[in-house]
């Protein structure tokens, strides 16, 4: 059964000191958290500031939320829309030319339920040149999704993605594959 009181965190690492991962915070509160526009170009400068390795021609819509952007690399000619939520407790890579829809989460931790202690498990997510993620789209930790991987609107992505695919539903599944003619 589970138990709460048990949970111990201690094997987890954060990956900076505590008052970095508390300026953070502020930075993350002034220059993310408003509902209105705020230029790109400050945001990618603080996420650069605090240890993103963030590409050129990127778009952060308002009210996206980045837990710990020393664990984030981003591409060139990136997108990431209104409400995008990328939790990095584990590295997260996103390829140049790739569009985060409204309120996709890509989260990479999860619990084991199945012991007591409910422990934090954490694994990478990798999204290569050319994805898009829909709006309200959810990416499970340790997906790695192909080039040119489109996540229809809504879909629960729990496992990796072929090159080219279409996929959608809960749990994700090809609806179909893109043949490129050369």
């Amino acid at each position: 059964m589970l138990s709460l009181s048990r949970f111990q965190n201690a094997d987890f690492r954060r990956g900076v000191p505590a008052w970095q991962e508390a300026a953070w915070w502020v930075v993350r509160s002034l220059l993310f958290a408003p509902w209105f526009p705020l230029p790109s170009a400050l945001k990618v400068t603080a996420l650069r500031a605090f240890g993103a390795k963030i590409g050129s021609g990127v778009v952060i819509r308002s009210r996206v939320n980045i837990t710990f952007p020393w664990r984030l690399e981003i591409g060139d000619h990136v997108w990431l829309g209104d409400e995008v939520l990328i939790l990095s407790l584990a590295p997260v890579r996103i390829g140049s030319n790739c569009c985060l829809s409204q309120r996709a989460f890509l989260c990479t931790g999860t619990h084991d339920h199945r012991k007591e202690t409910f422990d934090l498990i954490t694994r990478p997510i990798v999204l290569g040149e050319g994805c898009w993620v829909g709006a309200n789209v959810f990416i499970a930790p340790g997906v790695t999704l192909a080039p040119s991987t489109t996540c229809a609107a809504g879909a629960v992505v729990v496992k990796d993605a072929g090159p080219d695919q279409v996929i959608g539903g809960n749990p994700a599944r090809v609806l179909k594959s893109v043949l490129k003619t050369v």
